[in-house]
């Protein structure tokens, strides 16, 4: 289950915002798909978790929009990780219509519980 950040700056229209939000799922499950994890396409809860914040005035940066991605480690993620990085940009830059776009995945070793 991947847990995902989303740091956007302050002027980054809402109908943009929800376009990503919308995209970010599916985009992400498919980013992060392996052996060990497969995706069949249908999400269900627990599955990504996604939370969107502002930068403030005090954040640094000066992308429109980053994106850090937790998902545990896997040797299949960790041997095509920056392709995934890449793919996911890609397609998060075509769903927001944003280039100024960064995407940080992070493959800690790392377990998962979660109730019903």
């Amino acid at each position: 289950m991947p847990i995902v950040e989303v740091t956007h700056d302050p002027h980054v229209a809402e109908e943009t915002l929800q376009r990503l939000a919308q995209a970010l799922p599916h985009a992400i499950s498919l980013a992060v798909e392996c052996p060990e994890e497969p995706y069949d396409g249908t999400l269900r809860a627990g599955d990504v978790d996604i939370r969107f914040r502002s930068r403030s005035p005090f954040d640094s940066g000066g992308l429109q929009i980053v994106v850090e991605v937790r998902s545990k480690w896997f040797a299949s993620r960790e041997e095509t990780r920056q392709q995934r990085c890449d793919v996911l940009r890609d397609a998060l830059a075509e769903a927001s219509n944003i280039s100024e776009i960064g995407v940080y995945l992070s493959l800690p070793v790392a377990a998962w519980a979660q109730g019903e």
